[in-house]
């Protein structure tokens, strides 16, 4: 309690709020990886449905019963609606269809078939779990059915699809799109007039889908709002916090208190540790109204934490762990690494739920739509321990019996046991904790019962202190912030060992195309990496050094990426970064020897990045026409910052150098960056500030690539540099941060913090960071972090859930390295 009380108090001005005010965009509950990701989009933990980072429902709820009165206090149900004509989620079904154009009246009610197949739903890949396999570039559906009654007061297309679309509705056209869904369904109301073309008796859903490039999906079925179901009281939210790896809320419910605290104890000291993926949640009551009460709790996780789309069928099982009840579930077919992407969830491997056995836990699994009403009013059947379906629901029920003014603890663990992590140049390799495939998931779980005590105290020993760094090094926003993008920087990435026995930190691009190690992701997330454990950041580099050094990747600078997460088969990305990623890989390399005190790590790959360096001494210095990290905002030649890069990376490869005792080496790489840093200044003077591209000087552009010259003593530019930009900084800011460059008014919230650890003084920082701050309170769009956001409006333009807010941790890396 001791330790409860003094993070409550370290982090009073953001991460601790009463129920009304908002402390996150969305709050992280479970976060281990980027297939195992749950989090809140709303302030009230109970007022909505919770997700997985992409979006998708992955629903947890908790119901609290009070001397028999429940109330909701975790998650919510999803709203209601009655099948008119069901999708595959719900029910199998069949469409007639034709892949050569039919006649004109196609889609009419009284159209006759004649020729055309069979097929069950969805039509698609049958690897991804379609029904019928669909190859060819057109198809034509139809979908008829029956209404007794066609009065209906609304109507929704439930629809999924890949690619363009129209949709009919008895021969009118409802609906039609360019594009595709993102792997999961969407919701279209259709209009009153539609309703008034159904028919008595036989009506018909008719589609003409094309596949333009990539894969292809198509399930369609139409609902109407169910009558809504009387809802739970819901406990009353007095309080949220939230640090590093835990997440904390504070309810009342009748007279009973009850703090639930979701722990991912992602500490990074301890890599069998951080690459478990078991989270913890606590529960502790007591009575608020000096009376006993009788208190029993519900916690129900969703089967959606274990399929890419509702439809996909799920095994539920009992699972034997000494001293554990635990229920498992997992689909049905087990398709291991069969899909690479973007906005996809896991769909193989095994959810568990576990809690220590005891007479007053109970366990049991039912369809989700039930998940709360067989706790509220109990049937008296036997409850199944096992099932096969869709959208079912993993409950547990423990009971705390008589609860009186001393508080009662109980919790439980929610884990995935992925199988197969990812795929390494042809390898499949399993997670970290697992890497000779020698241990049970099972066993992982009673190990992690049995230091429940320790690692929860070690969470909060670690969360405390991190806090208070953070506060030292920027202040109580700047520390709010870092909390923030803890959790979420370390989650986006999976935790491996090559097959050489290296080390490998594989992030995800998350909702930007899904690379996998993006080599100019892994450069802005480092500092965080940094700060708490370098061999973190080597597992980011390792898989880079080696694409090159197996001879794999034969160019003469650093490749962009891996592959498509999860599969790291070598670069998928269309277009290379020479300039950007030799100069990424150097830079960092040189920090990790600057936090070790050793160029041991440099040692290993001398070869390879003097290759790199080489690159860069030739072609760094006036780039030409290429992309940088911010390839968002398109191609750009003579790029100051990108050459800043450049520079700063050769000034690192000297600096390693002279660490490796290799003098003549680290004079020349010292002595060119200086060289190139003096005629830098006077290509890209613009007066009161330096310009964008050193052939437009009515331009300007953040700077960030300066940070590293000062957080390592480069001593490469001139500190007049570093205050000749800020002070331009601070005129040009928006009310939700400093645009990117001249270009446009969204930024990039890393960079922001960046370039506010290029300032001299606390007043200049916070001015810089503390709309970044006003961004993360305001932004109206509710996902774990974006760093691209309008400085305008605050509004998202794009990412979220990605590592690289990591990189916020820089200013704390440098008052670690340099206490200032």
């Amino acid at each position: 309690m001791k330790r409860l009380l003094i993070t409550l108090a370290l982090s009073a001005m953001l991460l601790n709020a009463s129920a009304q005010e908002r402390i996150a965009p969305s709050y992280p509950l479970i976060t281990h990886d980027p297939y195992f990701s749950i989090w809140s989009a709303t302030d009230q933990v109970n007022t909505a449905v919770t997700r997985h980072w992409t979006g998708a429902e992955q629903s947890l709820t908790g119901v609290i019963k009070v001397d028999g009165i429940p109330y909701s206090f975790l998650g919510a149900s999803s709203k209601p609606y009655t099948n008119v004509l069901p999708t595959s989620d719900d029910e199998d079904y069949q469409f007639s269809y034709t892949e050569s154009a039919p006649a004109a009246n196609w889609n009419s009610i009284d159209f006759k078939e004649s020729g055309w197949k069979s097929g069950s739903a969805p039509f698609g890949d049958v690897v991804n779990g379609a029904g019928t396999a669909w190859t060819s570039k057109e198809l034509w559906v139809r979908r008829t059915f029956e209404l007794g009654n066609p009065a209906l007061k609304d109507l929704t297309l439930k629809l999924n699809h890949d690619d363009n679309i129209e949709v009919f509705l008895n021969g009118d056209l409802v609906y039609s799109f360019i594009g595709w869904t993102s792997n999961r369904f969407s919701y279209i109301p259709l209009k009153d007039a539609v309703l008034k073309n159904l028919k008595k008796g036989k009506n018909v859903l008719a589609v003409h889908i094309k596949n333009t490039v990539g894969g292809a999906w198509l399930d369609a079925g139409l609902i109407s709002s169910a009558v809504p179901v009387k809802q739970l009281a819901g406990a009353q939210q007095k309080r949220v916090n939230i640090t590093a790896t835990q997440t904390s809320y504070e309810f009342k419910a009748g007279g009973v208190d009850l703090l639930v605290t979701f722990s991912s104890p992602l500490l990074m000291d301890d890599l069998n540790l951080i690459s478990r993926p078991v989270s913890y949640i606590t529960y502790r009551v007591h009575s608020n109204d000096k009376k006993q009460h009788q208190v029993e709790v519900l916690f129900n996780a969703s089967t959606n934490i274990a399929v890419n789309t509702t439809g996909q069928r799920v095994q539920v099982s009992k699972a034997n762990a000494n001293g554990l009840s635990v229920l498992k579930a997992g689909t049905a077919d087990q398709k291991v690494l069969k899909k690479s992407g973007d906005d996809l969830r896991i769909d193989w491997g095994y959810l568990y739920v576990a809690a220590p056995s005891a007479a007053s836990t109970s366990q049991y699994v039912v369809p989700l739509k039930n998940a709360v009403s067989s706790f509220v009013k109990p049937d008296k059947m036997a409850l199944q321990t096992s099932a096969t379906g869709t959208k079912l629901s993993l409950s547990t029920v423990l009971s705390f019996e008589q609860v009186g003014s001393t508080a009662k603890q109980q919790y439980l663990m929610l884990g995935y046991d992925d199988l197969e992590s990812v795929q390494y140049f042809g390898k499949n390799l399993k997670a970290y904790w697992n890497t000779n495939g020698d241990k049970s998931f099972e066993n992982e779980l009673v190990s992690a019962a049995e230091s429940y005590k320790e690692i929860i105290k070690r969470c909060d020993d670690f969360d405390v202190a991190m806090y208070k760094k953070a506060l030292e090094a920027g202040g109580d926003k700047y520390a709010a912030l870092c909390v923030l993008a803890y959790r979420q920087a370390i989650s986006a990435h999976k935790l491996v060992k090559s097959p050489e026995g290296d080390l490998l930190f594989l992030s995800k691009e998350n909702f930007s195309n899904g690379s996998i190690n993006t080599v100019d992701v892994t450069y802005p997330s480092a500092p965080l990496f940094l700060a708490y454990n370098p061999d973190l950041l080597k597992g980011m580099l390792n898989g880079i050094f080696y694409y090159s050094e197996s001879g794999r990747w034969k160019k003469p600078f650093a490749a962009h990426d891996l592959g498509t997460y999860p599969l790291a088969n070598g670069q998928t990305y269309g277009e290379d970064m020479p300039v950007e990623e030799s100069g990424n890989m150097i830079i960092l390399t040189a920090a990790i020897a600057k936090v070790e005190g050793n160029a041991e790590y440099a040692k290993k790959h001398w070869e390879t990045l003097s290759i790199w360096a080489d690159y860069l001494s030739k072609e760094g210095f006036d780039p030409a026409n290429q992309l940088c990290t911010d390839d968002f905002a398109g191609h750009l030649a003579r790029n100051t910052n990108l050459s800043v890069k450049a520079i700063v990376a050769l000034g690192s490869y000297g600096m390693l150098a002279e660490k490796l005792g290799k003098t003549e080496v680290a004079e020349k790489y010292k002595n060119m960056a200086k060289e190139m840093a003096q005629k830098w200044i006077q290509m890209a003077d613009a007066g009161d500030h330096f310009a964008l591209t050193f052939d437009h000087k009515d331009s300007w552009s953040q700077k960030y690539n300066l940070v590293w010259d000062k957080v390592l003593n480069l001593d490469i530019f001139p500190k007049e540099v570093y205050q000749k930009e800020i002070k331009f900084y601070l005129n040009k800011q928006n009310a939700f941060g400093l645009p990117l460059d001249s270009r446009r008014t969204y930024t990039k919230s890393d960079w922001i913090i960046w370039t506010a650890t290029l300032t001299d003084n606390r007043a200049d920082f916070d001015k810089l960071v503390n709309p970044v701050y006003k961004f993360a309170m305001e932004t109206e769009d509710r996902v774990p972090m974006s760093d691209w956001h309008e400085t305008t409006n605050g509004k998202q333009v794009g990412f979220q859930a990605r590592s690289v807010v990591g990189g916020y941790a820089i200013k704390l890396l440098d008052y670690m390295l340099n206490k200032r």
